[in-house]
């Protein structure tokens, strides 16, 4: 019994210690931002390109399918009540409010995330962030708070972009497939 509490009890010190880690660490990226983002402007917009504009293509193809189901979806239960004409509100409000945010930042984290992160692993895996350090380069500046803002910045963009083309689908599946009144 004893040494089942010391593990709980290293568990949950170790569990604090990496938080208050990543605490520590967001907020050397959140004090580095401002200046960052005026200073190293450039560098923030390949970041947001990288991050964001290379996977606009999968948001959108993506968007548009999930507003089409979404228009599907709505049609058939709004069917049942003589409703039809809300299937483009019910699928409006479910891709604005709760879809189009989330799905973005799924897809987000499964492209862009995987793109940052090998490309981080490699310049550990290469030592070349401590070679930064050497030069009395603050690598947490030069290389991870552009990435960060160019994900932030890229965030919102690309869950308009989803919600929009997602807005289309379901006009595609609403007006032309099941003639529900444009308006």
């Amino acid at each position: 019994m004893n040494r089942i509490a010391q593990d709980i009890y290293d568990q949950t010190v170790e569990f604090i210690r990496t938080f208050g880690a990543f605490q520590l660490f967001f907020l050397r990226l959140l004090r580095h931002s401002p200046r960052m983002l005026v200073t190293r402007f450039p560098g923030v917009v390949i970041q947001v390109y990288k991050a964001g504009g290379v996977s606009v293509v999968i948001i959108m193809v993506c968007g548009l399918f999930v507003g089409a189901v979404l228009a599907l979806q709505a049609y058939s239960n709004m069917s049942i009540f003589n409703a039809e004409d809300w299937t483009g509100v019910a699928a409006h409000l479910a891709l604005v409010k709760e879809l189009g945010p989330v799905m973005t930042a799924i897809l987000f984290a499964a492209r862009a995330g995987t793109a940052l992160t090998s490309e981080i692993g490699l310049m550990k895996a290469t030592d070349q962030l401590a070679a930064m350090e050497m030069m009395a380069v603050d690598p947490v500046r030069r290389v991870l708070v552009p990435r960060f803002l160019g994900g932030v910045i890229s965030m919102p963009l690309l869950a308009g972009i989803f919600s929009a083309v997602g807005m289309f689908g379901a006009h595609l599946v609403g007006v032309e497939l099941f003639q529900v009144d444009r308006g």
